[in-house]
């Protein structure tokens, strides 16, 4: 198992090794709250539950920085099933088979809204400016949820509110009721809010929301420029050229 953030070979490392430089201002009065994490993940270890995903993964959506940030997708946790999480929200490595049924309703969702291929790798989103960030970055293994209330919202809560400080063109898509908790830190950003895309709930709100032409839209309401969600869907034989 891989050491939890802020440790290697048994020393504690810095927030300043952990993520961009450009984040340090918003997270470094949560490094207490790392450190106690590390703690939970380490004891977490020792009993043998373990967590989800690898240690050096955990912090990754903070690889892009602070000022590249366009878009916020929020979600809950990561993926329980083991070798899924990746550190980047909804995403997963990319030979994986078969996709979460979270990703597959995504992917769906933005064939219906763009005409768009879903990539297999969401890294391309975040090379973006799409910040992929669940309000819980850690999940023991088959236990959606089970991280919840250690700590990870008031981590993720001062990096959201750094992003609605920041100013420029930004959207937050809120994906689910732990994602639409952030609402009060986010100041004018603009918000597009649906039910979670899990198969629990897509039907319920998430289908049929339009979340990747809304953004674009709001996007370029603010002067920016649209993200590029996919790949044009072929054309079938037959369809009106």
């Amino acid at each position: 198992m891989t050491p939890p953030p802020g440790s290697a070979h048994g020393r504690q490392l810095p927030l300043a090794e952990l993520v961009d430089p450009s984040w340090l201002p918003a997270l470094q009065p949560t490094e207490p709250i790392l450190r106690g994490l590390g703690d939970f993940l380490r004891a977490e270890t020792a009993a043998g539950r373990g967590f989800q995903p690898p240690g050096e993964s955990i912090l990754r959506a903070f690889s892009l920085p602070l000022s590249a940030v366009r878009v916020m997708i929020i979600g809950q946790d990561p993926y329980p099933t083991p070798g899924q999480a990746v550190g980047l929200a909804f995403a997963v490595p990319p030979a994986t088979a078969p996709r979460p049924r979270s990703l597959l309703n995504i992917a769906t969702e933005l064939l219906d809204d763009l005409g768009q291929i879903c990539p297999t790798d969401l890294a391309e989103w975040s090379a973006q400016g799409v910040l992929l960030l669940n309000r819980v970055l850690t999940v023991r293994p088959g236990s959606p949820g089970s991280h919840r209330g250690r700590g990870w919202e008031e981590f993720t809560a001062a990096a959201v509110a750094a992003v609605a400080r920041r100013g420029g063109p930004r959207v937050a898509v809120l994906w689910g009721r732990d994602a639409q908790t952030v609402r009060p830190l986010l100041q004018d950003v603009p918000v597009v809010a649906s039910a979670h895309p899990s198969p629990l709930s897509a039907a319920r709100g998430f289908f049929g929301s339009r979340p990747f032409s809304r953004v674009n839209e709001l996007l370029r309401e603010q002067g920016g420029a649209p993200i590029e969600w996919g790949a044009p869907a072929p054309k079938v034989r037959g369809q009106d050229s």
